[in-house]
């Protein structure tokens, strides 16, 4: 199975270190951010990679080259101007699907998340287009994303406990195939999906920050010092 991580954005509540920085170079703990998913993916048995590229972007294949360092193969869908993440993961598609089942991961969020946990199952059940890693709400997003049923069903709307989406899945090919052309955000197509039924979710009880402010960055660093990284 491959894996795609988004890293194209601008990263613009972060600036100004930003500016001269592209947002998955920002060093968390003791290594750049896109480093920590090299690495689990790696340790998952994931290779294959695909990153998105587009502010800074020569800074992030200067980096990581190929990605050897890290025990994987990298290649880079270079989109100039950024697209929202449906469309860099529709551009990036040709080189994703061939395998079949991808992996996508926000390039903006750190977690102790074992990749491995979304390839027990190697056949997903008929019909099911996708599966989320869940995570509970945090303070910064406190409706969630999504309601998950005790039969690990994701339902976009209804009674339950609603989770916050952790920018992290697995996704099939139809899925994409199936978004209309126009459509840029990977969200609304998720939310469709789990409407008719084709969307399953897994908890993740970890770690988990969405690395967008400063002080989510440093309380990232924070629980590294503190926790460790397992």
């Amino acid at each position: 199975m491959k894996a795609m991580i988004l890293a194209a954005g601008r990263g613009e509540r972060l600036r100004p270190l930003t500016l001269e920085t592209p947002k998955p170079l920002i060093r968390v703990g003791d290594k750049p951010l896109i480093v920590w998913h090299l690495e689990r993916l790696a340790g998952a048995g994931i290779t294959d990679v695909v990153i998105n590229t587009a502010w800074l972007g020569e800074q992030i294949e200067e980096a990581l080259g190929e990605g050897q360092q890290y025990g994987v193969r990298i290649r880079y869908s270079r989109e100039g101007t950024p697209l929202e993440t449906l469309g860099g993961i529709r551009r990036a598609l040709p080189m994703l699907e061939d395998d079949g089942d991808f992996l996508v991961i926000n390039g903006d969020v750190w977690t102790d998340f074992d990749p491995a946990r979304l390839l027990r199952n190697d056949q997903p059940e008929t019909g099911i287009l996708a599966t989320l890693v869940l995570v509970t709400n945090p303070d910064h997003h406190q409706d969630g994303d999504f309601i998950v049923t005790d039969a690990g069903q994701v339902l976009g709307e209804g009674d339950g406990t609603r989770y916050t989406f952790a920018g992290i899945s697995r996704l099939s090919p139809e899925l994409i195939h199936q978004a209309p052309s126009d459509e840029e955000r990977l969200g609304p197509l998720l939310k469709r999906a789990a409407k008719n039924g084709r969307v399953k979710g897994i908890r993740h009880n970890g770690a988990w920050f969405d690395v967008g402010t400063y002080e989510r960055l440093a309380a990232a660093g924070t629980h590294i010092r503190q926790f460790g990284t397992s």
